[in-house]
């Protein structure tokens, strides 16, 4: 049975933070142990969170959003 999308996973931008993350953690998995221990670990976290931000926006807090816009 195939996992109907949320609404989230449909936008443009989450699918280009998807593939961003994908290309960081591609980069960075190839660093020595001390890149991927300091920068490494804060720039693939950074990659990763953009998604995550926006799939939190649905709900409640799009309502708000929209009146900041």
């Amino acid at each position: 049975m195939k996992k109907e999308k949320t609404n989230f996973e449909k936008l443009d931008v989450y699918k280009l933070s998807e593939q961003l993350s994908d290309v960081i953690w591609d980069i960075v998995i190839k660093w020595d142990y001390f890149a991927k221990d300091t920068v490494g670990k804060q720039l693939v976290r950074s990659a990763d969170s953009i998604g995550a931000n926006i799939a939190k926006v649905p709900g409640a807090k799009l309502r708000r959003i929209k009146y900041i816009f």
